[in-house]
């Protein structure tokens, strides 16, 4: 079943919904929302699953996902940490929101690319981290200089502008 997904404007209003289907073939504005695990200064990066409609093989650092018809961004992140790592019940801090343009190429929605509004938060963890498999290949609880190195990488474009936004432990 193709899930219907809320679909906004340039600037960031809820402007109606459509189905995921159409949102990337043409690509329309749409928010995303997820959560950046911590514990303490390390970052949980994981390797986003090959069968991945968007991005699949990429490295990750957000537990996310598409925000659903009437549904609240925050709400979104709850419920995509608990279904992509298996973290439920932990306290969100909203860290950072941006409008992502990606551009055409592979995996990367319709002749345009992705057009997606970003929210996210952060949220501290120091109990079991549970993949599941149809997102997750596989993740790794990894030190900020080893996030820097990930981010040079193959990693997830939209997830990497959010990171950038991740502060120092200094900072906080």
């Amino acid at each position: 079943m193709d899930e219907i997904i809320a679909v906004y404007s340039p600037f960031g209003e809820v402007v109606g919904s459509a189905t995921r289907t159409e949102v990337y073939a043409r690509s329309l504005w749409h928010g995303s929302a997820g959560v950046i695990l911590c514990d303490g200064d390390l970052v949980y990066a994981h390797r986003r699953a090959d069968t991945k409609q968007v991005m699949p093989g990429l490295w990750d650092c957000v537990a996310g996902g598409v925000v659903d018809a009437g549904e609240d961004p925050y709400d979104t992140a709850v419920r995509e940490l608990g279904e992509e790592l298996g973290v439920h019940g932990v306290a969100l801090e909203f860290l950072h929101s941006a409008a992502w343009e990606s551009g055409p190429g592979p995996g990367l929605g319709g002749p345009e690319g992705l057009r997606c509004h970003l929210f996210a938060w952060t949220a501290q963890w120091h109990g079991p981290v549970v993949h599941q498999s149809s997102e997750v290949a596989e993740g790794r609880w990894v030190s900020r200089a080893e996030l820097r190195t990930l981010l040079a990488g193959p990693f997830a474009p939209d997830s990497r502008l959010l990171a950038e936004a991740l502060p120092t432990p200094r900072e906080r």
